[in-house]
């Protein structure tokens, strides 16, 4: 899994990453919450959902080369099959895709699971 990801960024760059993935989560959820208000139509709010849970994974940084690419495609398609304005599900499936490629960051359960481990030896 670790060939998934780049670096795990740590200092400031991870705190940005960290705030893009906070961002991400929240534009989603904002935007199936608006949708969940505006439909009763299970079949409808199926792109949402899914662009939901994968943000849901981003925000905790669980899984996220994967989360971010199904969030991209999800929002994308959202974006593109829906009248009205789409350009919140475009900049969301943007950050989706460049979290994606980036990684979590260091303050993330990917960082915990599957980066660097420092093996120390001791001479007992």
């Amino acid at each position: 899994m670790q060939r998934l990801f780049s670096t795990f960024a740590n200092g400031l760059p991870g705190k940005g990453l960290l705030i893009q993935r906070a961002l991400v989560a929240a534009i989603v959820s904002s935007s199936f919450a608006t949708e969940l208000g505006k439909t009763s139509h299970t079949a409808a709010l199926i792109p949402q959902l899914i662009a939901t849970l994968a943000g849901a994974f981003i925000v905790v940084g669980l899984w996220t080369p994967i989360a971010g690419t199904g969030l991209a495609l999800a929002e994308l398609y959202i974006a593109f099959s829906r009248t009205g304005d789409p350009w919140m599900s475009i900049i969301a499936g943007i950050l989706g895709g460049t979290l994606a490629i980036i990684g979590p960051g260091a303050w993330s359960i990917d960082a915990r699971l599957f980066g660097r481990k420092h093996i120390e030896i001791s001479n007992h």
